[in-house]
């Protein structure tokens, strides 16, 4: 009865075994030979060649998936807002333009993972050539690229290439870059990490496990009580909501495009 039992348990592990290699097999060919729904950018592009050449093109990038509206990424949108007035204060005219980065669909989903898996090879390169052109077309045009989190990790990026490219005016805010990506080390570029408190940004593994954890339960609860909150909420990591009225966001922000666009001649 005990070999019976013992065999049982092993016949068990060898199928969840199998399951579980499976499951990554069929996840695998999905991101590998499903194609991508790639986002629709015209409307960035529309809104990119219509401004005027004397704004400053703000180009915002949301945390997560990369296709949240302005108007609701309540994470980001006070930031902007603030770059938006920092700049006004200056004597500065300025337009949003937002980038998405994944349609909001099932395809693009696996898109998005894709782009995320290679460092947004394709997505950064498609910026990079979009601001290249209108940088030939509008020579004396300043850019300022922001973006949260994974869009933080999205611009950093674009601003390799750009460096690359050696193209110019054009500046990085980049907020709770995740720790996985090097950052570009650039005079043009801002870093923000909360002064060391974004656990994200410092790898604090068993913080971001137990947020993971918890994650879950949260969707579960809000779906309970009739709800829809997104994953990124629900995975709430210590020290990565960044507050305009915070020193360690505001006043760095603002003191970076005092510094970087009081030397430019408008």
């Amino acid at each position: 009865r005990l070999n019976i039992n013992y065999l049982d348990s092993c016949i068990k592990d060898v199928n969840i075994k199998k399951l579980i290699c499976i499951s990554f097999s069929v996840a695998f060919l999905v991101l590998l030979f499903v194609p991508g729904d790639f986002p629709d950018n015209s409307k960035f592009r529309e809104l990119l060649n219509s401004a005027s050449p004397d704004k400053v093109i703000i180009v915002f990038n949301s945390g997560g998936w990369g296709n949240t509206p302005l108007e609701k990424a309540k994470d980001f949108y006070p930031i902007i807002e603030g770059i938006k007035k920092t700049l006004n204060d200056l004597g500065y005219k300025s337009i949003v333009v937002p980038y998405k980065r994944t349609e909001d669909s099932f395809l693009g989903k696996v898109e998005g993972i894709r782009e995320f898996l290679t460092s947004f090879k394709n997505q950064s390169t498609k910026l990079t050539h979009e601001i290249e052109y209108f940088q030939k077309c509008n020579p004396d045009s300043k850019i300022v690229i922001a973006g949260l989190s994974g869009g933080a990790a999205f611009v950093d990026k674009v601003m390799e290439k750009i460096s690359e490219k050696e193209i110019k005016n054009v500046f990085a805010i980049e907020a709770g870059i995740p720790f996985w990506e090097k950052a570009l080390n650039s005079e043009n570029v801002l870093l923000l990490d909360n002064e060391g408190r974004d656990s994200l940004s410092k790898k604090e593994i068993k913080t971001l496990f137990f947020s993971l954890f918890k994650a879950p339960f949260k969707l579960v609860l809000a779906k309970i009580s009739g709800g829809n909150l997104p994953f990124s909420h629900a995975f709430r990591v210590p020290g990565h909501d960044y507050f305009w009225n915070s020193s360690s966001t505001g006043s760095k922000i603002a003191t970076f495009l005092e510094d970087k666009f009081a030397l430019q001649d408008f």
